[in-house]
């Protein structure tokens, strides 16, 4: 089974990761990797996030409403509800999609993308391994990050609602 970044993964592994009400407290929480077989997220999401997720789609520009969303929150895996982004980092790139300046340290995972030819940095949860978008290094400073993210692929909390238990 091929991991995060093309490392082959043989066993679950255990990473740090921080919600929300940890991040004031700075007690990490212990999450696995899953070996779930991407099959197996067919019944938890619609069909068209499965393609997202699972078959590496994108969506067409402009039609996640979550690229107008403003709200206090965070955005979430939509299959394995991992925290990928808080709202305060989201902002408007004018691409289409839900973009944001950087994502929620240690939860997401990178590999090199040439499907357009041009090399490309592909992201996903570091969790599950659904697929999210693509990051460039065209937004703005300080990082000039723009984390630009598949609608579909998350699921939007806000602040004032409890983060949902993880999904296995």
């Amino acid at each position: 089974m091929t991991g995060i970044g093309g490392a082959v993964v043989t066993a679950p592994f255990v990473f740090f990761y921080r919600t929300v009400e940890t991040l004031a407290a700075s007690v990490p929480v212990t999450v696995e990797r899953l070996t779930k077989p991407h099959e197996a997220w067919r019944e938890l999401v619609s069909p068209e996030a499965f393609d997202v997720l699972f078959n590496e789609q994108t969506e067409p520009p402009g039609s996640s409403t979550l690229s107008q969303e403003y709200r206090d929150g965070t955005y979430l895996c939509a299959a394995c509800y991992l925290p990928l982004f808080e709202s305060r980092h989201k902002y408007d790139s004018g691409t289409g999609w839900p973009s944001f300046t950087q994502p929620i340290a240690g939860h997401i995972g990178t590999k090199k993308d040439y499907q357009l030819i041009i090399l490309r940095t592909e992201y996903h949860c570091a969790r599950c391994g659904g697929h999210q978008g693509h990051v460039f290094n065209d937004g703005p400073l300080p990082r000039k990050e723009r984390w630009c993210n598949n609608g579909l692929a998350l699921k939007f909390v806000p602040s004032m609602e409890s983060l949902p238990p993880l999904r296995s």
